[in-house]
């Protein structure tokens, strides 16, 4: 059961009076607001959850997390709770003791859907990985330098992978003034994450099928070619020309496009063939995997390829920063739907630059040839993270 406090002001203080005493307790639980990268989530403790079998965990925290973000809402706002309406901020956090010997922290990440009540476990985000490091540190759950530079081993329990964090800290506390640009929310402290051995996040390989290239049947589309590939997150790949679209197109109007159906079909195809879900699982509970990512060759000179990307049945506004691996991952397998459309001349090692729809992001991937295939070794990206808020969430009835 979640804990009831008395009503206290903003210094803390319990507030007195009869009104107070007898005032009714209202479902309620301790929160941080956090920025991680393009994304906000809502941050608990796994201290503060309620506990009990992981089934029966689950359950309870799918109710007080939509409850918490103000889903379902039929009008795609969620403004009865702390979501904001779009896939990148209805997310949430949980953040408890690891698990694992080579961690620091435990980290699951949960994506909740806005006009159903459906929260997805299946997969993690990148860009509230970015937030979870000085998240730890400023929750002294892990010891850190009074000034110098914080690394925090962080074990996702989505994925069962490892990422590492390292970021700037000052007086006991992570710096989040500096000056990392990042489109779409502007200058910040760098935060270095490096995401060990990505392939096989969801699947358990790189290649779900085996195959760099597969041929998917897609209702009222036919026959597409595309890269299924499950690196950090699985994606599928498609070129942007192979379904009627240039690949440089705003959200905007990807939004308004009248194929847009198009990209929930090409996802539940994809989630069969990966073996993530059935298609009546695709399209009732895995709403967020796999990632749809149209690519194309890109208009401007510095990057290697553009990207537009569909998470949760929306155009993305920026991209998902698993997804932005992964395309970096898949440009180095000779063959791949990305590899096809990178820019002529674009390097085969060292940063990998991508376009997206607010702009641009380097990602540095490296991919060696093992004995049974290829095999992702680790992804590096740089993030920037600020607290927002903290307090107690609570919950609409």
């Amino acid at each position: 059961m979640p804990r009831q406090d008395a009503h206290r002001d903003l210094a803390g203080r319990e507030s007195g009076g009869v009104s107070a005493v007898r005032a009714p307790r209202r479902e309620s639980y301790p929160a941080v607001f956090m920025r991680g990268g393009t994304s906000r989530a809502l941050f608990f403790h796994r201290r503060d959850l309620p506990t009990g079998s992981p089934g029966d965990d689950t359950a309870d925290w799918d109710r007080i997390f939509c409850a918490a973000l103000g889903t379902p809402d039929p009008n795609g706002r969620q403004l009865d709770g702390m979501g904001g309406g779009i896939s990148s901020l209805s997310k949430v956090a949980v953040i408890g003791p690891p698990s694992r010997a080579d961690a620091d922290v435990d980290y699951t990440f949960a994506q909740v859907a806005i006009g159903e009540r459906v929260v997805g476990y299946r997969g993690n985000c990148g860009n509230i990985s970015s937030a979870v490091g000085p998240f730890a540190v400023e929750e002294g759950l892990i010891p850190a330098p009074a000034d110098g530079e914080a690394v925090v081993r962080i074990h996702n329990t989505n994925t069962g992978k490892i990422i590492e964090s390292r970021f700037a800290v000052r007086d006991g506390l992570p710096v989040e003034a500096g000056g990392m640009e990042l489109q779409g929310v502007g200058a910040g402290a760098p935060i270095r994450l490096t995401f060990r051995d990505p392939g096989g996040a969801a699947t358990g390989r790189l290649l779900p099928t085996g195959r760099v290239v597969d041929q998917l049947e897609v209702e009222g589309l036919g026959r597409v070619e595309a890269s299924l590939v499950d690196a950090a997150n699985p994606v599928v790949f498609v070129g942007a020309a192979s379904i009627g679209l240039r690949g440089d197109e705003t959200p905007g109007e990807l939004d308004a496009w009248s194929g847009r159906p198009l990209f929930e079909a090409i996802r539940v195809r994809a989630a069969v063939a990966m073996g993530l879900a059935s298609e009546e699982e695709a399209r009732r509970s895995l709403k967020n995997l796999p990632l749809v990512s149209l690519v194309a060759a890109p208009r401007g000179s510095v990057a290697a390829v553009a990207t537009r990307m569909i998470s949760s049945g929306q155009p993305h506004k920026a991209t998902p920063l698993t997804g932005a691996m992964c395309l970096a991952i898949a440009a180095r397998l000779p063959g791949s739907v990305v590899q096809r459309a990178l820019r002529p001349g674009a390097a085969e090692e060292g940063d990998f630059v991508l376009e997206h729809a607010s702009g641009t992001l380097a990602v540095a991937a490296v991919v060696e040839r093992g004995a049974a295939g290829p095999v992702a070794r680790e992804a590096v990206v740089y993030r920037t993270a600020r607290r927002l808020m903290e307090g107690r969430v609570y919950l609409r009835p």
